[in-house]
């Protein structure tokens, strides 16, 4: 798919993050010499496209006092990975839940869900509640917690 000159130009200006004003669709429109409805709607159509996967915050977890931020990898079943994922990806805790593929004999996990908790005990809370509701489909698990903060970018796309 190629892109319009004007929609390149939407994803140059918002790819560092939206302004952070009241109307951030407008203040984007005026740099652009748009309406805040064409913007708006560029991107709309961006996203059902696929161009734009999604818009969202990107929270500093740290600064919000979560410490213990951990990768929890499980190693279940592949019959059931897409069914027990979805109750995973569910629950409010987990920011993010996904299937990936295996790498044996030294990587066996298959199905994984991000948690974060103040303490390591609010981060195990929610490590046994994952591990109660994947029950007898779980072969064995880890976690990987974070050590560092790794600076979070998508594409950028160059001027």
């Amino acid at each position: 798919m190629q892109l319009e000159a004007i929609d390149r130009q939407i994803i140059q200006t918002t790819q560092a993050g939206l302004p952070l004003v009241a109307e951030p669709y407008q203040a984007i429109a005026e740099q652009l010499d748009l309406s805040a409805e064409e913007v708006m709607q560029r991107i709309s159509n961006m996203q059902q496209n696929g161009v734009i996967r999604r818009i969202a915050a990107v929270p500093n977890h740290y600064k919000l006092g979560y410490r213990y931020n951990g990768m929890t990898v499980w190693d279940v079943d592949d019959k059931h990975v897409d069914a027990l994922g979805q109750r995973v990806a569910e629950l409010p805790f987990v920011s993010h839940c996904y299937q990936r593929p295996r790498y044996l004999p030294d990587w066996p996990y298959n199905l994984f869900a991000m948690v974060h908790g103040k303490t390591e005990q609010d981060a195990e809370r929610q490590i046994a509640i994952i591990a109660e509701l994947l029950g007898s489909d779980v072969r064995r698990n880890t976690v990987l917690y974070s050590t560092k903060i790794l600076k979070k970018t998508g594409l950028r796309i160059a001027g």
